[in-house]
């Protein structure tokens, strides 16, 4: 069943998106910001009993649904597993910020892709070249493929896998709804909850890096993961795109963000100083897009071919 949730929500994902402002996703943004402002008295455990609140109040109810359902019909159960995925998969939520950044920079117009950036990652792109462009589009579809299909895929495998994926995508949401606007970033009531997330990520991201290197360059996948994953702030995130990178054979991240020494920057260095390793791969080009679109392709495609061999096993059982 877990199989065929996952296919059916997919394939109408593809026919039928939902847009990342839909009434869904604005309700559970709106509970975030609820209770954080009932919550929020500037004391680490305050952020504990925030998150707490917020998880339970969307898992009890779709785990009490599901448990009807599976009582009700098989078939019932089927539809609010599919129902779930559907909800919580994002596979095509932003992805037309890169296809419109991908066709921006073929026909040669870096503003308009700029531009797009900017809305996609909420940052200052003013005064970036291709490269950086392409650089930072090809490490946002990874880290959000990563967080709104593969770590939704390995929850929804838990026992009361709806509960599960909920739990996932809205811990997901509060690690950085928490923790990265302007007001909060300095702030203890969202440790809790980046803390936790990292915790809940932990295994799925490591699960998605061994995914790139299996369908990408293994050899360098494994050795970027092994060498430089540690140079990004975010653990999680640097084990990602370090195998995602090298199993491209694009090098990613840049010296602002600890990821990479790029050669450029070696003149900096002390003469005396032993010369900087240099990630795989070659600076980010307008062909690192499509072959980052193939990479999480492929990927999913593992993903699903694996989640097929585990269903057949179970009804063999």
């Amino acid at each position: 069943m877990t199989f065929f949730s996952i296919l059916c929500a997919l394939l109408i994902e593809q026919l039928k998106p939902l847009r990342a402002d839909n009434p869904i996703y604005l309700a559970v943004k709106a509970l975030a910001l609820r209770v954080e402002s009932w919550c929020n008295a500037g004391e680490p455990q305050h952020g504990r009993l925030g998150w707490w609140v917020t998880v339970l109040a969307l898992m009890i109810p779709t785990a009490l649904v599901y448990w009807i359902c599976l009582k009700v019909s098989i078939f019932a159960a089927l539809g609010w597993n599919i129902l779930i995925v559907y909800l919580t998969l994002g596979f095509r939520h932003y992805s037309h910020y890169f296809t419109s950044i991908q066709l921006a920079l073929h026909s040669g117009d870096e503003e308009t892709a700029r531009q797009l950036l900017a809305e996609w990652t909420r940052s200052d792109t003013s005064g970036l070249d291709t490269s950086e462009i392409v650089r930072i589009a090809v490490e946002k579809s990874l880290i959000t493929t990563h967080r709104n299909v593969f770590g939704v895929f390995f929850w929804f495998l838990m026992p009361v896998g709806p509960a599960c994926a909920v739990m996932y995508r809205v811990a997901e949401h509060l690690s950085r709804a928490w923790n990265e606007p302007h007001h909060m970033k300095n702030e203890a009531f969202g440790d809790y909850a980046a803390r936790i997330f990292y915790l809940i990520d932990w295994i799925p991201s490591r699960l998605t890096a061994i995914a790139f290197a299996v369908v990408g360059n293994f050899e360098d996948a494994i050795y970027a993961w092994r060498n430089f994953a540690h140079r990004w702030k975010n653990e999680s995130e640097g084990i990602i795109l370090a195998s995602g990178g090298g199993a491209i054979g694009v090098r990613l991240g840049s010296p602002e963000e600890n990821a990479v020494v790029l050669p450029m920057d070696a003149a900096l260095v002390d003469s005396a100083a032993p010369e900087p390793e240099i990630i795989p791969g070659e600076p980010a080009s307008i062909r690192s897009l499509q072959s980052a679109v193939g990479l999480v392709w492929r990927a999913l495609l593992l993903w699903m071919f694996l989640l097929l061999i585990l269903s057949m096993a179970v009804w063999l059982a």
